[in-house]
């Protein structure tokens, strides 16, 4: 197959169209329809049409050229897929621009989390779609009409999956936790003729093994923090003692983001590598240890999106991974986040992309496993020369960074994603909301400890409506026999807020979380400090 070199444009103008929408948010499990209803919406190139537009637009440009060797391919999608069992539930209209001829989509959604919540808010929202299922997905999204949850849905039986696939004519698997995807989920979808976006086992393994991934970069001359990799606690000790400290010890494998000891003494360190290779706290995930060197700097998330050969930035974000106000304490999954970063300036993001992200997606395909999903690199802006190392890869959505992304997020979803798992990125742009996000998570007391599950939730419609934009994503909650919202998980809610800037969406999303009464609950008070120094940050605790 002959090769063409293709030069497109990561961020070009993007135009943002604020016209209203609104939508049915009482969503029922759907029944098998014979027709499509379409959405007709005039087409950009047309100027005639942009008069359409032209009194709630505004436009910015982002981003730079990004040459690689691609097979060419142009995109084309079929409107005409037959309708006979699909079911019928119309997703509304978002604040873009969907051609004519636009293909209609029915999406399953893997997961049952906040980031998937986040996934099929946006998706619900995408005017190509006609129905989003979320397999378990959880009350929150049910609750809230965003998708229609499939609770008895076995996600790592592929055979399940892929039958009521065929069952309800699902055209488009997004996957979101990475169990699945490193189980290989995705390899068995796509083998069976569905579209998934998500990378195959092998692709997955970016995140399901740190040493692949120390590997790659080693071979692509992908920076990253110099590391060893061992089996044997005694010579991983030694090594340690070589090093001192402060220094960082990781587990190989998936450890639910809890993999991961920042070590500021030769003792801790030691105790780290005795915690996973002789204890076993982390099981088959912590039978290889990586044991790296210290960055020092300001860490920031990464997102692009991949079909194979070309990737698409998203728009910058930052987490707080730690649990405590002042980023102290143990690593979490997550306890808040904030898009856009400033840390990340458009000359960083081009330089990640050249540097990072690139070399990643053309190493992989060297390697004969092409990537197709979301790389989400965790990077560490080195304090000393001001540039970019990679720490980490994960292969789907980060959470809480996701919230963030998806509330800002004006393009159609369910197309972009569906352009990634057929190789046809190269041209496609993204549109996004301007101002900023922010997401508060609230965690059960004692997490990531042990924490007590079942403590009610109270005021969660009443926190929506306090500040405008907010949004409230679930993520450990569930419904008991009084109807009362419970905590079941560690990490259980995402309170989410768009402001014109990061201080008024900071200002909103607290304002929310205050109006929240969970005695169970705790959050940190002080999200986005890095970005807003001087500000002085929320003080009240939980109702």
């Amino acid at each position: 197959m002959s090769c063409a070199t293709t030069t497109f444009n990561l961020g070009p103008s993007l135009r943002l169209h604020n016209y209203s929408y609104n939508y049915n948010n009482n969503l029922r499990f759907p029944k098998p329809f014979a027709h499509y209803h379409y959405f007709a919406v005039a087409n950009n190139n047309n100027n005639n049409n942009n008069n359409y537009y032209s009194n709630n637009t505004s436009s910015y440009s982002v981003g730079t050229l990004f040459s690689i060797s691609t097979n060419h391919r142009s995109p084309s999608f079929n409107a005409s897929r037959s309708s006979s069992s699909s079911p019928f539930i119309i997703c509304s209209s978002l604040k873009s621009q969907p051609s004519v001829s636009q293909e209609r989509v029915v999406v399953l959604v893997i997961g049952g989390g906040g980031r998937e919540h986040a996934l099929c808010y946006a998706l619900r929202r995408s005017p190509s779609c006609d129905a989003v299922f979320c397999a378990p997905g959880n009350v929150g999204i049910s609750n809230s009409g965003n998708a229609t949850c499939i609770s008895d849905l076995d996600i790592f039986d592929s055979t399940a999956v892929i039958s009521f696939c065929h069952k309800w004519g699902v055209g488009l698997v997004v996957v979101g936790p990475e169990a699945p995807l490193v189980s290989g989920l995705a390899n068995d979808l796509v083998k069976a003729g569905i579209p998934t976006f998500g990378p195959s086992a092998e692709a997955a393994a970016l995140e399901g093994s740190k040493n692949f991934m120390k590997n790659l970069c080693d071979k692509y001359g992908i920076p990253t923090a110099k590391y060893k990799t061992f089996t044997d606690p005694s010579a991983a000790k030694q090594y340690i003692q070589e090093q001192g400290a402060p220094i960082v010890i990781k587990a190989d494998g998936l450890a639910a983001g809890k993999g991961v000891v920042v070590a500021m003494s030769v003792e801790e360190a030691c105790e780290a590598v005795d915690s996973m290779l002789v204890k076993g706290d982390f099981g088959s995930a912590g039978c290889r240890v990586i044991v790296e060197e210290y960055l020092e700097g300001e860490e920031a998330s990464f997102f692009a999106l991949v079909d194979g050969e070309n990737a698409i930035p998203l728009e910058s974000a930052q987490d707080h991974k730690r649990v405590g106000d002042g980023d102290t304490g143990p690593n979490t999954g997550g306890m808040g986040a904030y898009s856009p970063a400033p840390i990340l300036t458009k000359e960083l993001q081009a330089l990640v992309m050249k540097s990072i992200i690139l070399p990643t997606v053309n190493g992989m395909a060297a390697e004969g496993c092409k990537f197709v999903g979301v790389l989400y690199a965790g990077l560490m802006i080195e304090k000393k020369s001001g540039l970019p190392k990679l720490i980490e890869y994960n292969v789907r959505f980060g959470d809480p960074e996701c919230q963030v992304l998806m509330v800002r997020l004006e393009s159609d979803l369910a197309q972009v994603l569906l352009a990634a798992c057929r190789g046809q990125l190269s041209g496609v742009s993204l549109n996004w909301s301007p101002g900023s996000a922010m997401v508060v998570v609230m965690a059960s007391k004692g997490y990531p400890g042990a924490y007590e599950k079942g403590s009610v939730i109270r005021n969660l419609e009443e926190a929506e409506h306090v500040a405008p934009c907010v949004q409230i994503f679930h993520a450990g909650t569930a419904q008991d026999s009084d109807g009362n919202i419970i905590a079941t998980g560690g990490r259980v809610l995402g309170v989410t807020a768009k402001g014109t800037d990061l201080e008024e969406a900071r200002e909103r999303a607290y304002q929310a979380v205050e109006e929240i009464n969970w005695p169970g609950g705790f959050y940190r008070r002080d999200i986005g400090w890095r970005a807003l120094p001087q500000k002085q940050f929320a003080s009240k605790r939980v109702n």
